[in-house]
């Protein structure tokens, strides 16, 4: 996994509406001067960070979404299903798309780039969400239940959003809609000093949780017999979801698919439910998948960009609908 990274990460850089060779970008890469001063450009400012942005939100989204499929013992939850970054969609609308206020005034000096309010209100709109449709799983049994709940609570921050749209300067609206497209091509340099430390902070506290992982899948009975707080546990599972959904949310967009998706392609690949063999994979194959997503949404050759949640929908839904042809949700364990 970590050499196909590699090498993806390599297409990324070579690969777009212009085409520079291998050799070229690796001289790029160790600073030496290429046969053009255009590809330097290319490859620093744009290809680079851009690279950079889909392999953090690879695999942040990835290991978001294996922790939710793990805390709530389901195989169809994630960050998407589970209404995490619809909440994180409304933190950055209620930011954003504000009229009036103290919000409306600190949104005005805002764009929809990484900036650390965004992310702020990103986070905090996912952890918002998250928490309470844990609260509302505390009260039932049923896994199913617990995913349509995710999914009403998504639907209602949707409608939210929708009336705030529906009030909002056509500019914001504008601004707004590109952005819930979703894209990796927006990031610069300056902004990837909030984003990348934020994921990487994230990715490090949820694979030394490994253990209290493994315990939760087993369920909480068992995971109490090992020493674990529960309560704990689930806080510290909804912070580091919530923070890997919502950072992401804010700088590409609300990126579906990839949460639901990549968890069960690393237990597929690995045979295993073993969270400290599934988390480093997770991120791995997660990075690798945006990267993926990223280059053929670029449409290499072509001035023409896709959206990238077109792109990791066909990805993605063919792995949702292979889970729901081999499995129920009661039997994941």
């Amino acid at each position: 996994m970590g050499l196909g990274l590699v090498a993806v990460f390599g297409l990324a850089l070579v690969l777009g509406s212009v085409l520079i060779p291998v050799d070229q970008v690796v001289m790029i890469l160790l600073g030496g001067e290429p046969e053009r001063r255009a590809w330097e450009t290319i490859v620093i400012d744009i290809r680079l960070p851009r690279a950079i942005t889909a392999a953090l939100a690879g695999a942040a989204l990835a290991v978001a979404g294996l922790q939710m499929q793990t805390l709530f013992r389901n195989p169809l939850a994630g960050p998407f299903t589970l209404g995490i970054t619809s909440g994180a969609s409304l933190g950055v609308a209620l930011l954003t798309l504000a009229g009036a206020g103290p919000a409306g005034a600190f949104a005005s000096g805002l764009g929809l780039g990484a900036t650390f309010g965004v992310t702020v209100a990103a986070a905090l709109g996912a952890a918002a969400v998250a928490t309470l449709v844990l609260v509302l799983a505390a009260r039932v049994r049923s896994t199913v239940t617990v995913l349509v709940v995710g999914l009403m609570v998504g639907f209602t921050t949707g409608s939210v959003v929708s009336l705030l749209i529906w009030f909002a300067d056509p500019e914001r609206i504008s601004a707004f809609v590109r952005w819930g497209f979703g894209t990796f091509r927006t990031t610069t340099w300056d902004e990837l000093t909030i984003f990348a430390p934020v994921v990487l902070i994230a990715l490090v506290a949820t694979a030394a949780s490994a253990k209290v992982l493994n315990a939760l899948l087993l369920g909480e009975r068992y995971a109490e017999s090992m020493g674990v707080g529960i309560r704990r546990a689930r806080i510290g599972v909804v912070v580091t979801a919530s923070a890997l959904a919502g950072t992401v949310t804010a700088f590409a967009g609300p990126i579906g698919f990839l949460g639901l998706a990549v968890p069960h392609l690393a237990r597929g690949m690995l045979d295993t439910n073993d969270h400290r063999i599934l988390v480093p994979a997770s991120i791995l194959l997660g990075a690798g998948v945006a990267l993926v997503a990223e280059i053929v949404a670029q449409v290499p050759g072509n001035d023409v960009t896709l959206p990238i949640n077109a792109v990791t929908a066909l990805l993605g839904a063919p792995v949702v609908v292979f889970v729901l042809l081999r499995a129920s949700p009661r039997s994941f364990t």
